[in-house]
């Protein structure tokens, strides 16, 4: 297992708890694939290895006020 420091990991997002919570809502989506697909890496990982690479492109959406 890679070990990913907070420098990595906010490389390719605004700080390094942003890019976490991106990691962890994209390795949500891989979970939902068939289990057919190659898993040697683990999810978390693979989300990390994607993200500090670049590969994940993501939005911030503000959350609205309540009323």
């Amino acid at each position: 297992m890679r070990v990913f420091t907070p420098e990595e990991a906010a490389r390719n997002a605004t700080n390094k708890y942003l890019a976490v919570l991106v990691a962890a809502k994209y390795a949500r989506v891989l979970n939902e694939f068939p289990a057919g697909m190659s898993r040697e890496v683990k999810l978390t990982t693979r989300a990390m290895e994607e993200l500090s690479s670049g590969t994940i492109e993501y939005k911030v959406i503000p959350r609205r006020k309540a009323e």
